[in-house]
């Protein structure tokens, strides 16, 4: 076999489990052997890579043993239960869900934003919430430059933020209404998303907020570093099968103009600039999907403001990829 490192991918028949396989192959990520787990259901299947056809065996607590990186996509709950003893086997851990993130010697990592935080690992690293990172790509370039003081930001989150079953629920839905059936189930996602939408990602808190809104603020200021960050956010889930959109407003110390954060944009790792109005050219998902890149756009002066401290801007940028999958697999890079 050639040189290189032994992978696993743990969920790996999940929307993003499947993602982080092709990324390590599109990447050329230097994989000696891939191993697949999942679930008791899941045993058997193959899943191609490269040109082979790889087994998903059964996740147990033991099968890490010789093990580089495992990739984990399979929820908070498996997370927990099984990335210490892969950890214990001396296996390093890129953990997708939300278990670890919020641990103070976790690592929370965006490539593109904290790389050198990646390198204090103690076997665990965390992947952010995929709406989180998506955001952070496009703030940070422009934070670095001129500190950022509060941001508002309203998402048009895609059914595939909630999996690959929400995903078949949304094809499934719209195909009904096409032909005039009204016998629609909303199982994966919690109404109906076929030609709605809803401000309804994650559980509701105490504080009127859901989860997912609260991810932003408490891993943006882990991950840029910046406890005092003011942000709020507003979480909606629209008819998109893959692909993430938000309108952000951000208030920054210094004065900026939209020519100055275009010029700093275009400039910025992961960050492609689609900014002209004029000829229809804007961010959007059909675009952003299959990307590596989040599209940046609509940028321009707040004008509610008289102080030029305020700009907004609109992101698209692959859940799967972005979100999830891709910034997984770069995170594994940068460690070697």
């Amino acid at each position: 076999m050639s040189s290189g490192y032994n992978v696993a991918v743990v969920g790996a028949t999940g929307a993003v489990g499947i993602e982080m396989i092709q990324t390590l192959e599109k990447r050329n990520f230097p994989v000696k052997n891939l191993r697949l787990f999942a679930s008791e259901r899941s045993v058997g299947k193959k899943l191609r890579f490269r040109d082979a056809e790889v087994p998903v065996e059964l996740l147990t607590a033991d099968v890490f043993r010789g093990i580089d990186f495992a990739l984990f996509s399979a929820g908070a709950t498996r997370s927990k239960e099984f990335a210490p003893a892969a950890v214990r086997a001396g296996c390093v851990v890129i953990d997708n869900s939300s278990a670890f993130r919020l641990e103070p010697d976790v690592p929370l990592v965006v490539p593109e934003v904290n790389a050198e935080d990646a390198r204090h690992h103690k076997g665990l690293i965390a992947n952010p919430n995929c709406s989180t990172a998506i955001m952070l790509v496009a703030v940070y370039p422009l934070h670095r430059v001129n500190p950022v003081r509060r941001i508002v930001v309203s998402t048009y989150q895609a059914a595939s933020g909630a999996g690959a079953k929400a995903m078949a629920e949304l094809e499934e839905q719209t195909a009904k209404l096409l032909r005039g059936e009204t016998n629609l189930r909303a199982e994966a996602l919690p109404q109906r998303i076929a030609f709605n939408l809803f401000p309804h990602v994650d559980v509701f808190l105490d504080n009127g907020y859901t989860k997912e809104e609260m991810k932003f603020v408490h891993e943006a200021r882990k991950i840029m570093h910046h406890p005092t960050l003011k942000i709020t956010a507003t979480c909606v889930r629209v008819p998109v099968y893959r692909a993430h959109s938000e309108a952000i407003n951000i208030e920054f110390e210094r004065p900026i103009s939209a020519a100055e954060a275009r010029t700093i944009l275009e400039k910025a790792p992961g960050v492609k600039v689609v900014d002209d109005p004029a000829n229809k050219k804007y961010p959007m998902p059909i675009d952003a999907s299959g990307q590596y890149d989040c599209l940046v756009g609509r940028i321009r002066q707040d004008i509610s403001r008289d102080d030029g401290r305020g700009l907004d801007l609109f992101v698209s940028g692959d859940q799967l990829l972005k979100g999830a999958a891709l910034n997984a697999v770069q995170i594994a890079e940068l460690l070697i």
